[in-house]
């Protein structure tokens, strides 16, 4: 026997404008991470904790480190002093050479291994700064003002280099991120409205290159235009835009008829008594009901509750009717 389904008729819409939800987000938000790996010997911050530009967050066990500096140290000392002898000794032949009491061969020979002796007191400098610039990294610093969004690293850890221990949203402009349904293009131009119950321009700065394989959205980035400083981080607002023509018309159904268990969004028609699968963008949501696009006429009556348990053409019994 087909199960009862309840169905509900979709309306009509005729909202003139696109209202999502958006969350705000800093311009730049910087992954940080050490340059070199070993042990967190101290943790200064915690997240939502404001730093300024250079500020010290963690510091490293520098022990290692600075006995490479000294190795560093001690190899620059001794190819400087080997080639203080190579030129002592290129003086003696040269010297030597020009009495005839040493070949041209043998003058050429210290030559080479003065220009060698060169060769590696250079590479010993060039080591001995890599690791002078290895212990200074042994202190992170914040690149810029901001806000520490999330903290990860702990003191007695041990890090690799590059692993991410914090995560600093920068203090400059604050945006707006908004996923869009698929299908819909993000406009140039919007509004938000803030918790004090002003409204704030957008304008679109970005937009994501591809959509979202798991929620077949696309996500948009808006630059607050006004009073960027009053938005707290993380806060999730109403946005409005103005919704944009399109050659398939929009309705109003339950939010319980939408189902998203497939590739996007869809709701079940029912002809001839069964569920057939109709794809739609959803718009809009409010409390109760969704602002959806798709091939659907004003007489299509929708499954409004339990669209999980449906399949393609399952028998249904309409409840009611």
């Amino acid at each position: 026997m087909p199960p009862f389904v309840k169905t509900v008729a979709v309306l009509g819409s005729s909202a003139a404008t696109l209202g999502l939800s958006g969350t705000v987000r800093a311009q730049v938000e910087s992954p940080l991470a050490f340059q070199v790996g070993g042990r967190i010997a101290k943790r200064a911050i915690d997240a939502g904790q404001s730093v300024r530009a250079g500020q010290v967050l963690f510091e490293l066990d520098t022990r290692d480190l600075t006995q490479a500096v000294s190795a560093a140290e001690a190899d620059l000392a001794a190819a400087t002093a080997a080639l203080a002898t190579a030129e002592a000794d290129l003086v003696r032949h040269r010297q030597l050479e020009a009495r005839n009491f040493v070949s041209a061969q043998a003058l050429e020979r210290v030559q080479l291994a003065r220009r060698e002796a060169q060769t590696r007191r250079d590479a010993s400098t060039a080591h001995l700064a890599q690791a002078r610039n290895a212990l200074g990294y042994g202190r992170l610093q914040a690149p810029a003002a901001g806000v520490l969004i999330e903290v990860t690293g702990e003191a007695g850890q041990v890090v690799a280099a590059g692993l991410p221990v914090a995560l600093l949203a920068q203090a400059d402009a604050r945006e707006i991120e908004v996923y869009f349904p698929e299908g819909v293009t993000p406009p140039d131009r919007g509004e938000v409205l803030a918790a004090d119950g002003t409204t704030l321009p957008l304008r679109l700065r970005e937009t994501a290159g591809a959509v979202d394989p798991q929620g077949r959205t696309l996500r948009a980035r808006y630059t607050v235009l006004e009073q960027p400083d009053a938005l707290v981080l993380g806060t999730v607002l109403r946005t409005r835009f103005a919704a944009q023509a399109a050659n398939e018309a929009s309705f109003s159904v339950p939010i319980g008829a939408i189902d998203e268990r497939s590739q996007g969004p869809r709701v079940w028609r029912v002809r001839e008594g069964r569920a057939v699968s109709v794809s739609v963008s959803v718009l809009a949501l409010d409390g109760e009901t969704a602002r959806i696009r798709g091939p659907l006429v004003g007489d299509d009556r929708v499954v409004a509750l339990g669209t999980h348990l449906l399949s393609e053409n399952m028998p249904v019994r309409e409840l009611g009717r």
